[in-house]
């Protein structure tokens, strides 16, 4: 090996761009980040325009498009699974949402054993570095954070009356969906910063690209970890096409005091099986030489399910007109030169968080309000104006799998998620499509009205709702907690410094180290775990907690 850095780095996603800035302000420490997907250029108006991402998302130059092996529970469906293809991972395609989930999520992780550093006194203070909250600093917010949140404006009439609705129907509006309380409906904070999208590698990884012990390489899909013994020495890697294809043969090591992983759920367990740590009959069978037998490796996947409940709008005061494609140029051109209009926003600017059922201690359902009828593909089911609810539960207990298949790291490895195959996972989707209808019938939406098309008023049953949800939701892409943090027999990781158990100088701090997802999109707390992640690997002193109060439907048990 001709080269040695302090830290290798894996991933130059969301939580690898946090690691790279953080670990490398010491100018005598050296960090190399590889990242197999390509560079986020300036010149590329997709990545960085906010309504653009219908048309990155699927695109084999911005997506690694995993899919889901059949789903047994979904007929048999292979579920598509973007994942980012270029520095700042998901982060540079994504809706730009951004919901810290629920504090609750956080005394959820602090409530298994080992586990009590994790708890929201203790992650509070780097949700708070991470963030500059334009709508205000408190006890609860940042104020001076790499990521600049601005709040969706949402003066379109039709948030207006769903958010009157959610009143009506008995759900409450909250002040701000990342501070004390979650639970309500209310304008949403968003990763958009003056009409550009603000992704973790603008935030945190180009402000810093300058330093000079500081070296990212793109396009270097990493093969596997090398170890001594059971220490991780370095990692070997070869080039790739911007498509996501070998660029040749040649196999490049580099040494490192310390191998940091930071590949997301998908790719950390793809990778540490490749190296030789997960289980061992899976290794075995596939003749890789095991180093440390973690049955967790690739284990306890879980992610957040979502459909559409679509409504036509009788009214034409829908975003739908922005769709017309003689219109594009000019809402383009308005984009490019003042960084406002239609492709200025995410149009995702306004929802909520509720409970589904009375049994919960806090919301298990999500819901994003858009003013327009549209998938993720492009596809509409009306061809005039329409508004729609994305919704799902948040906290389901299926698990599923991340299995290699090959010892070829161009492989895609085997995802098995095995959505809606738990009563409580069936019994949260019936209970979600209901509240909906029951928000979406409230009199506030009536002068809108033009009837609901999707599922549409012949699915009205539980067996009817469960089968239209196993033929129509889609993934929300949150894909979580594969290497998980703990100390239990299918742990992976040291909750104290990130650790891979059994093994010595390999780290991993991304989204696989969830033990449990959290209520609402991932991005905010992937980032304040790479946060954290950053102090435990340095050694530092950890922030102080803040012992805040939070919000709680029902007092501790």
């Amino acid at each position: 090996m001709n080269q040695r850095y302090d830290y290798v780095i894996v991933g130059g996603g969301s939580a690898g761009c946090v690691l790279a800035n953080r670990l490398s302000a010491d100018p005598s420490t050296t960090v190399l980040v590889l990242e197999a997907g390509r560079s986020d250029f300036a010149w590329d108006l997709l990545t960085h325009m906010p309504a653009a991402l219908t048309m990155v998302i699927g695109n084999p130059l911005y997506d690694w498009r995993y899919r889901s092996e059949p789903e047994p529970f979904m007929g048999g469906r292979r579920v598509a699974h973007g994942r980012g293809r270029l520095l700042g991972g998901s982060s540079s395609i994504n809706g730009m949402i951004f919901q810290r989930g629920n504090p609750l999520d956080l005394e959820r992780w602090a409530a298994d054993p080992g586990m009590a550093t994790w708890d929201y006194a203790h992650c509070l203070p780097y949700f708070k570095r991470m963030e500059t909250c334009l709508a205000g600093a408190d006890d609860w917010r940042g104020g001076s954070g790499p990521l600049v949140l601005e709040r969706g404006p949402a003066v379109n009439p039709l948030f207006g009356a769903m958010l009157e609705a959610a009143q009506e129907a008995g759900y409450p509006l909250t002040d701000d969906v990342n501070g004390f309380r979650q639970e309500g409906f209310n304008r949403f904070d968003r990763t958009i910063r003056r009409g550009k999208r603000l992704s973790a590698a603008r935030a945190y990884l180009h402000p810093v690209k300058d330093r000079p012990n500081l070296h990212v390489k793109t396009l270097a899909m990493v093969h596997r970890v090398v170890f001594e013994g059971n220490r991780a020495v370095g990692v070997e890697y070869s080039r790739a096409t911007p498509w996501g294809t070998p660029a040749g043969r040649r196999v490049h090591r580099v040494s490192a005091g310390e191998v940091v992983l930071a590949g997301g759920a998908i790719n950390t367990p793809q990778l540490l099986q490749l190296s030789g740590v997960g289980p061992a009959d899976l290794l075995g069978g596939l003749g890789i030489d095991v180093v440390a037998d973690l049955p967790g490796v690739g284990a306890n996947l879980q992610d957040h399910l979502e459909v559409y409940v679509q409504h036509a709008s009788s009214q034409p005061v829908s975003m739908a007109p922005a769709l017309a494609l003689w219109k594009r140029p000019f809402i383009g051109l308005q984009w490019l030169l003042a960084r406002t209009g239609p492709a200025a926003t995410n149009h995702f600017e306004a929802g909520g968080f509720a409970r589904s059922n009375a049994d919960v201690d806090y919301p298990n359902l999500m819901f994003h309000f858009l003013p327009l009828a549209i998938r993720y593909d492009g596809t509409k089911p009306v061809d005039g104006h329409g508004y729609q609810v994305h919704v799902g539960p948040m906290y389901s207990d299926a698990r599923g799998s991340v299995r290699i298949v090959s010892t070829d790291p161009w492989t895609h490895p085997e995802l098995r998620f095995n959505y809606l195959s738990t009563d409580q996972d069936r019994r949260e989707w019936v209970e979600a499509i209901r509240v909906t209808r029951e928000i979406l019938s409230q009199p506030a939406l009536k002068p809108f009205d033009g009837g609901e098309v999707s599922p549409g008023p012949a699915v009205q049953t539980d067996g009817e709702i469960l089968d239209w949800v196993a033929r129509d939701a889609e993934t929300a892409y949150h894909p979580s907690c594969t290497a998980a943090l703990g100390t239990g027999p299918l742990s992976v990781l040291d909750p104290l410094t990130m650790g891979v158990h059994g093994v010595e100088g390999l780290r991993v701090a991304d989204a696989s180290a969830m033990p449990y997802v959290t209520n609402g999109n991932i991005y905010a707390p992937v980032i304040m775990l790479a946060e954290k992640a950053a102090d435990l690997i340095l050694g530092a002193t950890p922030l102080p907690a803040e012992h805040v109060p939070f919000y709680r439907h029902r007092a501790p048990r």
